[in-house]
């Protein structure tokens, strides 16, 4: 058939219909990119995006669809968001359990406690809303509660939310929060209003599907515990049940996992913290350069860089030789020539002459000495660039910080409430970080705490304090042991029989991005050396300083074991 009898058959019209429908759509998806709300979301394609493995603990093969997590970078994945669609009756168990794994990424999500993920995860709706959007009105009464899955939002006291806009320092919520918890929990109505700083995706429980699954009850079970585990603490004994039951409902409960950054500053915080599982440790970030006695230490070591002749019992003198030394060195011969300027100033003065010649002295020959002047450091040789410290010069690498660590809370401790009671004067505002070990927090306000403690309560606080050292303490704490681990590791060279053949170790490629564990040691043997470190540094920021380098051991150059211990070079003599 030839090209004119098909435009008779009508199959050209329909071609070119096509074009023109292809054409417009491309026009179309192209003008609503900006709008997210419209955007279409395209499936990707993998080769591969089925994988299974066997389960020994179930017997069974476990199936995983990658193709179910596929979405945009940050937002909810379609096979989420068809689920959510679903109403709570229709949904599966294992659509429930897919949607509980991908809540994981919420903080606020992962606070509850399993079985009420669950039921949370069978009640949850999907909504998205555009920049200003009023989610929740200040007066109106409360019927949902919110996750925010993407996105921010602001807390304003007016109707509107427009003060937001307009406020430099607004109250913002981010990924992983969640608000309006109490409106489903009780009757009452809205306290502030929340609107939409940008494109905001959320996850919304009603009330109505919350009391109809029941969650109103495991809510309560976990509230119980919270009351009983403030009733255990001796802290609040005295307190009444009404009162104790008004701190668990303003208390918020957090989790987290092991070496979890908490707070980056709890002596700042507005917020008490009772430590209702596991545990936690109390860190201090110390700028070394500022100690003097992490000056004296560089020095003492760096001396060993000029190959100084080794100072040990053996070949030191005597007891007795070492006491007349300390005495010729220690007492000096008392210069008297000024008191001879004062006997002829005073016989001058009634003749009327004046006396007001200046003596010219040079620095070596007062005070006079018996002995050498004591030099309590030869001058460095070192080729490296120095800084300026009010102790003296140090090597610029030197100039570095470490975190510490304080104290470690234990579950059914507290934190934030040391000095809660001291006039501001007796604070100690130094910046003391929290680190998680694995914990459970209850996180209540300091202003609403106030309100509900009595006189009783308020006598223990007094009574409660916790001295934590000083920075200088600190630091002697971190260089002996940085000296410790480095005599434990020549200690065992020297025991341990080195292997005849070196273990083997796979070759691994270089990942970019992945920090060498050099970085974190700070070698002081490498002063003098013109060659670069190549590995990446970890910086820290402070308040009021400049970023500083961070380490966790410091490497200096030391004595062989057998030099300091000549009388034992039989490795076996020390065991």
């Amino acid at each position: 058939m030839d090209w004119s009898k098909l435009k008779h058959l009508g199959l050209y019209q329909l071609t070119m219909d096509i074009i023109v429908m292809i054409r417009v759509c491309k026009m179309f998806r192209q003008g609503l990119r900006g709008f997210r709300e419209y955007q279409i979301i395209e499936t990707a394609h993998r080769k591969h995006p089925i994988f299974s493995f066997w389960d020994k603990r179930k017997q069974g093969r476990i199936t995983f669809d990658t193709m179910d997590f596929v979405a945009e970078e940050g937002h909810f994945p379609p096979k989420a968001m068809h689920i959510a669609q679903k109403l709570p009756s229709w949904r599966t168990e294992s659509e429930i359990q897919t949607l509980c794994n991908l809540l994981q990424v919420l903080d606020s999500y992962r606070n509850y406690s399993e079985p009420l993920q669950l039921l949370l995860a069978r009640v949850m709706r999907f909504e998205r809303f555009g920049r200003r959007r009023v989610i929740v009105k200040k007066g109106q009464r409360g019927n949902s509660f919110y996750f925010i899955y993407l996105g921010t939002v602001a807390v304003t006291e007016d109707d509107d939310g427009s003060s937001a806009f307009l406020d430099t320092h607004p109250i913002l919520l981010h990924k992983g929060d969640c608000f309006g918890e109490l409106g489903v929990l009780t009757p009452s109505l809205r306290r502030a209003t929340v609107v939409c700083m940008e494109e905001t995706e959320l996850l919304v429980v009603d009330r109505e599907d919350f009391l109809a699954n029941k969650l109103d009850q495991e809510f309560q079970k976990d509230a119980q515990h919270r009351f009983e585990f403030f009733r255990k603490m001796d802290l609040f004994e005295s307190l009444s049940d009404e009162k104790l039951w008004k701190l668990v409902t303003l208390g918020k409960v957090e989790k987290f996992s092991y070496g979890q950054l908490i707070s980056k500053d709890f002596v700042e915080s507005s917020s008490i913290m009772f430590v209702s599982k596991g545990s936690c440790e109390v860190l201090r970030l110390i700028d070394l350069r500022t100690s003097p006695f992490y000056y004296k230490w560089i020095w003492q070591h760096l001396e060993l860089i000029d190959n100084r002749p080794l100072k040990t019992h053996l070949n030191e003198p005597s007891p007795v030789e070492r006491f007349k030394e300390f005495q010729i060195k220690s007492y000096p011969v008392q210069d008297f020539s000024f008191l001879k300027l004062k006997h002829l100033q005073n016989s001058w003065e009634p003749k009327g002459t004046s006396f007001s010649r200046r003596i010219n002295t040079s620095g070596n020959t007062l005070p006079k000495m018996l002995g050498p002047k004591i030099k309590s450091r030869n001058p460095h040789s070192l080729k490296c660039s120095m800084i300026s410290t009010k102790y003296g010069d140090l090597p610029e690498e030197a100039a570095v910080g470490a975190y510490i660590k304080i104290h470690t809370v234990e579950e059914g401790e507290t934190v934030g409430l040391h000095q809660i009671l001291l006039p501001e004067n007796e604070h100690d505002m130094r910046p003391l970080i929290l680190v998680s070990l694995g914990a459970e927090m209850i996180r209540v306000r300091k202003e609403k705490f106030c309100e509900l403690i009595d006189s009783e309560v308020t006598e223990k606080l007094s009574r409660f304090k916790v001295n934590y050292p000083s920075d200088e303490d600190l630091c002697r704490k971190f260089l002996q042991q940085s000296s410790w681990d480095s005599f434990r590791k020549d200690l065992l060279r020297l025991l341990v029989k080195p292997r005849q053949r070196p273990p083997f170790t796979p070759i691994r490629p270089k990942k970019k991005g992945i920090y060498s564990p050099k970085s974190l040691i700070l070698d002081l043997c490498s002063f003098n050396k013109e060659t670069k470190p190549c590995h990446t540094v970890f910086v820290a920021p402070q308040k009021y300083l400049l970023p500083l380098r961070i380490v966790e051991a410091i490497t200096a150059p030391r004595y062989k074991i057998q030099e300091l211990l000549p009388q034992y070079k039989n490795a076996g003599v020390l065991v």
